[in-house]
C-alpha cells in the first residue's frame, strides 16, 4: 500500500503538465493542468478505485499548492475536487485566479 513518504513526481511544458505518485502494483495517481498564461488550469485529479479514501489526490494538490507558493502563479481549479478543496482551504484564496 502507500507510504507517507510517497513520491510526487512532477512532468510538463509551457502547455501542460501533470504530476504523478506511484502507489504500487502498476497504480498511480494523478493531477493534470494545462497553462493559460500565468495560470495553471487544473483540470483533473485520478486516483485508481482501490486507493480511494486515503487523502492522496489531497497530496497532490497540497503539492500543487506549495509549486504555486514558490513559483509565483495563480490556479484555477476547473476539476471539481480541486474547487471543493479551494472552499474548504480558505488560505488558499490568494492562489486561485
Amino acid at each position: 500500500m502507500m507510504t507517507t513518504d510517497s513520491q510526487i513526481e512532477h512532468s510538463g511544458n509551457e502547455l501542460h503538465g501533470r504530476y504523478a505518485m506511484a502507489l504500487g502494483e502498476g497504480y498511480e495517481a494523478e493531477l493534470t493542468y494545462v497553462w493559460r498564461g500565468e495560470v495553471m488550469v487544473i483540470n483533473h485529479t485520478g486516483v485508481p478505485k482501490a486507493f480511494e479514501g486515503q487523502g492522496i489526490a489531497l497530496k497532490l494538490v497540497k503539492r500543487v499548492i506549495e509549486d504555486a507558493r514558490s513559483g509565483g502563479f495563480l490556479i484555477e481549479p476547473q476539476c471539481p475536487y480541486v474547487a471543493l478543496q479551494f472552499r474548504r482551504h480558505p488560505d488558499w484564496n490568494d492562489l486561485q485566479a
